[in-house]
């Protein structure tokens, strides 16, 4: 039996998001479901030039469940462009709980799993946060 999925916690967790080939009806294409955690991995690495123990620790992961998670991630959106499907980027099997900064201003989620509750403490500044 695999181990619990541990919290992750993701800076860029946009509302429901849906790229599609231009000119076809989202009705008649495949849908590949990105969560937000793979999205923070792709910005992380792909945006931010991030090292995997880097951008790892910034996500609350170990170095290779990074890797995994940025494995994945980029197999989906590879996969969407090269088969016509729709990237469907949105709420991933564990719910997501989002943060701002009254201090700093940050905003930033966390993505559930099995670990123990979240602490609302800013992971830019370290003030205490209240839930948005």
């Amino acid at each position: 039996m695999p181990r619990p999925r541990k919290q992750r916690t993701v800076a860029y967790a946009p509302a429901k998001l849906t790229y599609k080939p231009v000119g076809k009806r989202l009705p008649d294409l495949s849908q590949i479901w990105l969560s937000y955690d793979e999205l923070e991995a792709l910005r992380l690495a792909d945006l931010e030039g991030l090292s995997q123990a880097e951008a790892g620790a910034q996500m609350d992961v170990s170095r290779s469940t990074f890797q995994r998670i940025l494995s994945r991630a980029r197999e989906k959106v590879a996969r969407a462009l090269v088969e016509g499907a729709a990237l469907v980027v949105g709420e991933s099997e564990a719910p997501v709980q989002r943060w701002t900064c009254p201090h700093c201003g940050y905003h930033w989620a966390v993505v559930h799993g099995a670990g123990e509750a979240v602490e609302p403490i800013c992971p830019r500044c370290g003030h205490e946060v209240d839930e948005t």
